[in-house]
């Protein structure tokens, strides 16, 4: 099998494995929705907010070297507002088209479950680059890589899920989207696979904007919904689910650097040391 088969193949599998394994939340019955789904929404936050800054962040950062931090951190400033100039004109067309009801009740407005979609979407692109560039540096790595990568995503699809359903998507639509967004870590690993070298310099700004997308959700969308409960009760559950999500993609982050370490060359990063071919 070639190499590009290879990573075709293992892109599908770590984008799509993770969005398969999460969709089991699909299987809960919709009258238990309105109970569990807050629940999943404060998980979601803990995963998204850990995803950004234990993840996207530090790997933009220990990518582009100490001398981009400031570009980084003003690439973050800009996708923050321009997710804001986004969700605007979605709210804005959507109001137009079905009279403003897109605030009313403990649902999302549906423009957040668009910018999950989005978010996610330029996430999985970037997966898909490094599975490509590990598999451009060893087929084993390329194997483990995209498996951490899989077993990565499992939680934050879970709360992707949880906050498109609250959104008001159906079943179908909201597994239609993810395993849409799914697609683009093929994206990225068959342009990786071609043209690595000239995308590389671009990697961390792409790691940037895809944290800004996951801090904007968390904070304009789901942390108001969050104080719509006010009991001690809900507050305490919700800190707790919360410090869940942290912690699970906290684990989940460890165990893909003690993957991404197991045959890793000692020349240097796996993004740097691609082989020709």
């Amino acid at each position: 099998m070639s190499l590009l088969a290879w990573i075709i193949v293992f892109t599908l599998i770590g984008g799509v494995l993770s969005v398969a394994c999460a969709a089991l939340l699909l299987l809960v019955p919709e009258d238990h929705h309105p109970r569990i789904l807050p629940h999943g929404v404060s998980f979601a936050l803990g995963a998204l907010l850990s995803v950004a800054f234990l993840d996207l962040l530090p790997d933009a950062l220990t990518t582009a070297g100490s001398a981009h931090t400031e570009s980084l951190f003003a690439t973050v400033l800009i996708g923050i507002l321009g997710f804001f100039l986004l969700e605007k004109l979605l709210i804005w067309r959507h109001c137009h088209a079905d009279h403003c009801e897109t605030h009313s009740g403990d649902h999302f407005h549906q423009p957040a479950g668009t910018l999950i979609v989005v978010g996610d979407a330029i996430h999985n692109f970037v997966d898909g680059i490094l599975i490509a560039a590990a598999f451009l540096t060893d087929i084993n790595l390329g194997i483990i890589t995209s498996l951490a990568v899989a077993a990565h995503e499992i939680p934050q699809e879970v709360g992707d899920f949880a906050i498109l359903l609250q959104s008001g998507y159906g079943r179908g639509k909201a597994l239609a989207y993810n395993l849409l967004s799914s697609l683009a870590t093929m994206v990225g690993g068959i342009l990786a696979y071609f043209s690595l070298e000239h995308i590389h310099g671009w990697l961390p700004y792409i790691l940037a904007l895809a944290a800004s997308s996951f801090i904007y959700i968390a904070v304009a969308d789901l942390i108001p919904s969050l104080h719509q409960k006010t009991t001690a009760r809900a507050a305490f559950q919700q800190i707790a689910l919360i410090a869940a999500g942290v912690l699970v993609i906290y684990w989940a982050h460890a165990q893909t650097e003690i993957a991404s370490h197991i045959e890793e060359p000692t020349s240097g990063p796996i993004l740097y040391t691609p082989k020709s071919h």
